[in-house]
């Protein structure tokens, strides 16, 4: 039997994107996942799946910049240091690897100014080991779930 996931590719809001394979994910959740329907910056009214809270734990692997299935802007040294340094991961694709194809999931967004591109929800970390913590919670922090990081 294959694995459900085969990847998570991160959409931020200045049109960067991420991809993380499954074996680089040591820790995901991704809680209560509805289906809503809206309007996304002005366009047709579409069905789209938000959820209530995500985290993950990535290995130090997943810092490389793969420029197959990495499209950036601006990071000079790798993506652990693009995700905690900029708060703007919009939405996830998650791959399945099989007919299933993908599923793209909203996480919670809220602006932390009126340029509207940081989220206050989300916060990350390094942990000792080189692991990239990742928390994106209206009610908790990366703190919050993974403790204290130097």
């Amino acid at each position: 039997m294959e694995r459900a996931l085969e990847a998570l590719k991160f959409h931020f809001r200045n049109g960067d994107t991420w991809t993380v394979h499954h074996q680089d994910i040591s820790d995901l959740w991704i809680g209560r996942v509805t289906t809503s329907y809206g309007r996304i910056k002005g366009g047709h009214m579409t069905i789209i799946h938000p959820c209530k809270s995500f985290k993950a734990e990535f290995k130090p692997d997943a810092d490389a910049i793969d420029p197959d299935t990495t499209q950036l802007s601006s990071v000079t040294s790798g993506m652990f240091e693009r995700v905690t340094h900029y708060q703007d991961i919009e939405k996830i694709d998650i791959l399945f690897g099989d007919e299933r194809g993908s599923e793209q999931i909203y996480l919670p967004f809220k602006p932390r100014d009126a340029d509207g591109i940081d989220n206050i929800y989300q916060t990350s970390s390094l942990a000792s080991d080189g692991k990239l913590h990742l928390v994106v919670d209206d009610e908790r922090t990366v703190f919050d779930v993974y403790g204290d990081h130097n």
